[in-house]
């Protein structure tokens, strides 16, 4: 893992533990009637999504690799996924403790990560999502979900896990960075076009991914998402939001939670 990405999980990690303690403050942006932020669930999340950068597949298969033990040493990979085309990596498995699969997407990797958050001060809204009206994201976010090997795979393992769990088991997604956007559309799509209900959506450090319609959208049709954020990091902040565009610009959507600790609010819609 690049050392820039493995400080800011470290990061991440250390407040979410110290929160848990006492010794941090977590603010919550969210309606009252929304989900209950689990910080528990939080703490083992980001471990998850930390593991999946292991360039080892074979100890990322196996759950021997540096990050995978803990809080997830019981866990059970299905499908390790590698885009190699589009340099995408991802994998789903089950956490027994849990009762659910874990779904965890890379972010993007550390050699490229400069030219990547430059690119973001200039993404465009250019994709209409399907059959939400007005709502806009952008092609580059949806596609590396969408239109490349990890959504086909990503549902094939669900479907095996399915076959030995049953059908009522949990869903959680999650990712950092790049990888949080494409947890975010994973985790629409599950509800959207597969019918599932119990999903749930955790991420650390992601962009913004869409317009203020589809902030709307995702809110009502996957309502317990959270989005873990450090005062430190510039991507949630990207792509930039423009207050005198409100309808012509990236939203987030809800729920935010950020560390009071070293910052004094919460970031930008």
């Amino acid at each position: 893992m690049g050392q820039k990405r493995l400080l800011f999980l470290l990061a991440v990690f250390t407040f979410l533990v110290s929160s848990s303690y006492g010794r941090g403050v977590l603010k919550l942006k969210s309606d009252d009637d929304r989900p209950v932020y689990n910080h528990t669930l939080a703490v083992t999340l980001v471990e998850y999504a930390s593991a999946v950068y292991e360039s080892d597949l074979t100890k990322l298969f196996t759950w021997t690799c540096e990050r995978c033990n803990g809080l997830t040493k019981d866990f059970e990979v299905i499908e390790v996924i590698f885009d190699v085309e589009h340099c995408l990596q991802a994998y789903v498995g089950v956490a027994k403790d849990l009762n659910a699969i874990i779904i965890a997407f890379r972010g993007t990797q550390e050699h490229s990560i400069q030219n990547w958050v430059s690119d973001l001060f200039w993404k465009q809204l250019d994709l209409n999502y399907p059959d939400m009206p007005d709502a806009m994201v952008h092609h580059g976010f949806y596609s590396a979900y969408h239109n490349t090997t990890l959504r086909p795979a990503v549902l094939d393992a669900i479907t095996q896990v399915k076959k030995v769990y049953g059908a009522n088991i949990n869903i959680i997604v999650t990712g950092h960075s790049m990888g949080g956007a494409m947890a975010s559309f994973c985790g629409l799509d599950l509800v959207v076009n597969e019918d599932e209900e119990n999903v749930q959506v955790m991420t650390f450090g992601q962009p913004r991914v869409g317009n203020a319609a589809f902030a709307s959208y995702y809110s009502l049709l996957v309502p317990n998402t959270f989005r873990i954020t450090h005062d430190r990091d510039m991507v949630p902040h990207l792509p930039p939001y423009y207050y005198y565009f409100p309808q012509k610009t990236y939203h987030h959507f809800p729920t935010e939670v950020t560390s009071l600790s070293q910052c004094t609010g919460c970031l930008s819609e």
